[in-house]
Formats: C-alpha cells, structure tokens, sequence
C-alpha cells in the first residue's frame, strides 16, 4: 500500500479516529500538523483539484476563526486564487483531517467515505 498524506491536528478527536482507522486498515501514514505547517497554497490547489470536490467544502465551517472572520458571507466574493491562500495562512480554516494518497482526496473523517476511498 501506499502511503498516504494525512493534514491533521493531533488534539482533535475526528482526526484521532481517521488516523486510527486508517492505521487498522493497515495504510502507512505520513502524518503532518496542520496547525503547524499548513500545506502551501500549490499544495492546497492540487488536493481540491484531485479531491473534484468544491473549494468551500475545504473549510472549516464550524470553527472559531471562519466565524470570527465572517467567512459565511464573504467567501462567494473573494476568488479561487485568494481562498486558497486563506486556507494556507491558517491550518485552522482547513476542515480535517485532509487525507491523500497523490492520486485521490478525502475531506474530513466518515466511516463509509474512507472504506470506499481507503478501505
């Protein structure tokens, strides 16, 4: 198997139990802090383009900093390029876990979601 890319915060439950099943399920995990060391906005772009999913869905929408920002109702006026760079300056914008294997993305942790795309 290969091994995969895992953008996580260590202290946080959800990204505790992907890192635990993804470990159950016998993958080798090469595990970064995203609080830390938030991916590179090229990085960023590449994991939402193989993710085929859309921008916003990488964000953090229940967390302190998207609120204190007012990201609800600005997002939808700030472009692709600057959302991205957003996402960058702040590991805590980026909803987590972030898990890819280079080829294909999983946003967040749900049992079902990770047995297709990694089971």
């Amino acid at each position: 198997m290969s091994k995969l890319q895992v953008y996580q915060y260590p202290k946080c439950g959800t990204c505790r139990s992907a890192v635990k099943w993804l470990q159950a399920h016998g993958h080798e995990l090469e595990l970064h802090h995203i609080m830390e060391e938030p991916p590179k906005p090229e990085v960023l772009a590449n994991l939402v383009k193989l993710s085929g999913l859309p921008l916003k869905k990488f964000f953090n929408t229940s967390g302190e900093v998207y609120k204190e920002l007012g990201l609800k109702d600005k997002l939808s006026s700030i472009d692709e390029e600057e959302q991205i760079k957003l996402l960058s300056s702040n590991g805590k914008l980026i909803k987590r876990p972030l898990v890819t294997d280079g080829s294909k993305v999983t946003v967040g942790f749900k049992e079902d979601l990770y047995e297709s795309a990694w089971g």
